[in-house]
Parts: C-alpha cells; sequence; structure tokens
C-alpha cells in the first residue's frame, strides 16, 4: 500500500449512470459476459444528444468510474491466484484511477437509456464515457433495397 492525496489533477464530467443488478462486489461478474443480464446504461442531459447513430453498432466500450475501489495498492494478491502482482498486471478494480472499460452487447437505444449485455460493475456507477467498440469503426450494415 502507498500513501496517496486526494486528487485534483483531473476534472471528469460524469455523463450518465449504469443501472446493473449487482449492488455488492462480491456478486459482479469477474468480467462482463455477452450472454449476461440486460442492463441499462442511462445518458444525462446535455449529453443525450451524443447518442446520435450509436445504435447502428452492435458492440461499444463503455468507460466508467469504479467509485467504491480503492486507490492506494500498487501490489495486489487476487483471489484466482497464490502469487502477487502489480496493479498494472491486473484487471482489478482497485487501481489508481479506478477507470473500468467493458466490451458491452448493445441491445437497443430507448431514448437516453441504451440496454446493453457484457457489464461488470456494481449498480449506481457513474459513466465516463461510452464509444463503438474499437474494432467497429464502421457501422453495421444495413440491407439494401
Amino acid at each position: 500500500m502507498v500513501p496517496v492525496s486526494e486528487p485534483d489533477d483531473a476534472r471528469l464530467y460524469f455523463i450518465g449512470r449504469i443501472h446493473t443488478p449487482w449492488s455488492e462486489r462480491k456478486d459482479c461478474p469477474r468480467q462482463g459476459k455477452q450472454d449476461g443480464p440486460e442492463c441499462r446504461v442511462e445518458i444525462f442531459e446535455p449529453w443525450v444528444p451524443a447518442l446520435q447513430g450509436i445504435e447502428s453498432y452492435e458492440h461499444i466500450e463503455i468507460l466508467y468510474w469504479l467509485d467504491r475501489s480503492r486507490r492506494d495498492l500498487v501490489v495486489q494478491n487476487p483471489g484466482h491466484s497464490d502469487k502477487t502482482f502489480g496493479t498494472f498486471a491486473l484487471r482489478s478494480p482497485v487501481r489508481p484511477n479506478p477507470i473500468g472499460t467493458v466490451g458491452a452487447k448493445l441491445l437497443r437505444v430507448e431514448g437516453p437509456n441504451l440496454f446493453v449485455r457484457g457489464l461488470d460493475c456494481l449498480d449506481g456507477t457513474p459513466l465516463v464515457d461510452l464509444k463503438p467498440d474499437r474494432c467497429a469503426f464502421t457501422p453495421k450494415a444495413t440491407p439494401k433495397n
């Protein structure tokens, strides 16, 4: 563990909130699964117009702030191993800057809400950003008439 001061050098806009079935970390899946439960990503005003065109994608990257995570560990012993690892060698939510990322399957968009599968975060997690999956820079094909 290392001493850390209160962060004061980054300003993020939380653009929404993520709604999942999990209220405790022990219940969260270790990594999201594409066949996991349907979850809702709520986008706040004034960011709702930024969703224009997102429905054209099947997979999106969701970036979120792990607001309930510790930020002071540099070495960890994950539960699945008897070895210790540096924090940057793990996908642990315990990080100096607790930003989580997950690739999610986009099911549908209803107004300011995206319905997805594949999340791995707690209910109420603040949303930092979302974008098309890094491997899907073009929208899915639309049928030609």
